[in-house]
């Protein structure tokens, strides 16, 4: 397709409870529309939307696909089945959906936050697991999670007391327990993103003083800051380690004796921080054309 001289179609998905537009996705959408494109948020489980009709759909601010993983899972499915071109590509989404994919991403050599994933129905003792591996101190989550849903902090102290919710979380599925790393709280979270494979820019993201979420619902904060070349190719050495076509990706990261130590890539619906870079907006849109141009 021609889009200097053909208006292409374009869907940002988004959930009811947030259906407009997030403040930094609306600046990606505006470039798009002065470049002539025709940008719709839309709902990602509303059934009077004709995916089909689009050429593109990008998932944005899908929030609450953890909340409801096997109705999200049955709208890829469609999506796919009718041959909808989709970013990121709907088998790197059923992928990332799972926190095991980083067991999968340990495995092809990337420095992963120590962990160690739980099949649902595991039955397993957290003070038996924390002596085992050393851990002063831990975070425990469901492995199809998201904006830190269930996640929980863990010591020796109060293992006993989370032993029935852990047991109740494996009932219910998967679970990943995670050494806890102090970074968060003295230097912050490194989020470095990409467009089209290509570093666009990086937050740092910070807790609350005496909480370990950086989440903005959870008091968090984010900054714009200047991310060492060293940190960008380890970064940009991540998304090369799965091989995959991907419209976006944001790497989720501490900095260690100056490695990067992966904690979650996140490519299906990650807040990207377009307002905090003045090109990331343009950069985004950008890498939207070259691949509605790439899919004639």
């Amino acid at each position: 397709m021609g889009t200097e001289s053909l208006m292409a179609r374009i869907a940002f998905a988004t959930d009811k409870s947030f259906p407009n537009l997030t403040d930094g996705d609306a600046l990606a959408a505006d470039v798009l529309r002065e470049r002539d494109q025709r940008v719709d948020g839309c709902c990602w489980d509303d059934p009077a939307v004709d995916w089909a009709a689009y050429d593109l759909v990008v998932l944005r601010s899908t929030w609450d696909y953890h909340l409801r993983a096997a109705e999200f899972t049955a709208w890829l499915d469609r999506l796919d089945a009718a041959k909808v071109h989709v970013a990121n590509p709907v088998d790197v989404l059923r992928w990332n959906m799972d926190k095991m994919y980083l067991s999968d991403l340990q495995e092809a050599g990337v420095a992963v936050l120590p962990s160690v994933w739980l099949p649902q129905g595991a039955q397993v003792d957290l003070s038996a697991l924390l002596a085992e591996k050393g851990w002063q101190q831990g975070v425990i989550k469901p492995t199809i999670s998201a904006a830190a849903h269930e996640t929980l902090r863990v010591d020796p102290s109060t293992a006993v007391e989370l032993q029935p919710r852990f047991a109740e979380m494996l009932r219910a599925g998967g679970v990943i327990v995670q050494s806890f790393a102090p970074e968060i709280q003295s230097q912050g979270e490194w989020s470095l993103l990409f467009f089209d494979h290509q570093f666009s820019h990086a937050v740092i993201k910070q807790p609350q003083a005496g909480d370990f979420r950086v989440q903005r619902d959870f008091g968090g904060r984010a900054a714009a800051a200047e991310a060492p070349a060293a940190l960008v190719g380890q970064a940009a050495a991540v998304l090369e380690a799965i091989e995959a076509d991907l419209l976006y990706a944001r790497v989720d990261a501490i900095e260690r004796q100056g490695k990067l130590l992966l904690m979650e890539l996140e490519l299906i619906e990650p807040y990207l921080f377009l307002e905090l870079d003045p090109g990331a907006a343009v950069r985004l849109a950008d890498a939207i054309v070259t691949r509605l141009d790439g899919s004639d």
